[in-house]
């Protein structure tokens, strides 16, 4: 774990990528086309909504706001970074409370980057007999690592290959509160 001092100064030298409003701007339109999606099927229960801990937590409460469809909500926590900047073996640390059996479900988390995490929680919730498995992140990484196969459904926007925290998004564990997000400045 870093000091404070340590991760102050690492904002302090970070490029903000977006401000809050541009964000507010893409969590409006991200909740317009998922709100859409959701008016054309022929729903007979409510979605359910998973925030995938902790990156997920913000962008979750930021969009469940601004949706208008019949909807519960639950968590799963499954993390490879533990507080680091690179990640590892998959840690699954909670698993959600409701039943996912015949259900749409939404997982919403912060960002997509090479994708292990995203695509091991969606076959998770598959194998519990989910009907429907679809996918949200407010931020998807640019570059050539992500696993195959491995897409999202929902993508507010796109940031080049730098290591990006706020809003969800952690700084070896600093930083999620941030209301905008951050490019760590690594020179």
């Amino acid at each position: 774990m870093i000091t404070i001092k340590e991760a102050q100064q690492a904002l302090e030298n970070a490029d903000q990528l977006y401000t809050p409003s541009q964000i507010d701007k893409t969590l409006d339109r991200l909740a317009d086309k998922i709100n859409s999606y959701y008016q054309t099927q022929q729903l007979k229960q409510p979605v359910i909504v998973i925030s995938i801990m902790n990156g997920g937590l913000i962008p979750a409460g930021h969009l469940l706001t601004r949706f208008d469809f019949p909807l519960f909500m639950d968590f799963i926590h499954a993390t490879r970074y533990r507080n680091q900047t690179s990640g590892g073996e998959l840690d699954w640390k909670v698993e959600p409370h409701l039943s996912l059996a015949r259900q749409r479900i939404l997982l919403v988390d912060d960002i997509l980057d090479e994708g292990y995490t995203l695509d091991a929680i969606a076959h998770y919730c598959e194998e519990q007999g989910a009907e429907e498995v679809k996918s949200v992140v407010l931020v998807e990484k640019e570059h050539d690592r992500r696993k195959p196969g491995v897409n999202c459904d929902f993508i507010g926007i796109q940031v080049e290959d730098r290591y990006v925290f706020g809003f969800g998004m952690d700084y070896r564990g600093y930083h999620r509160n941030l209301d905008g997000i951050y490019a760590l400045n690594e020179s």
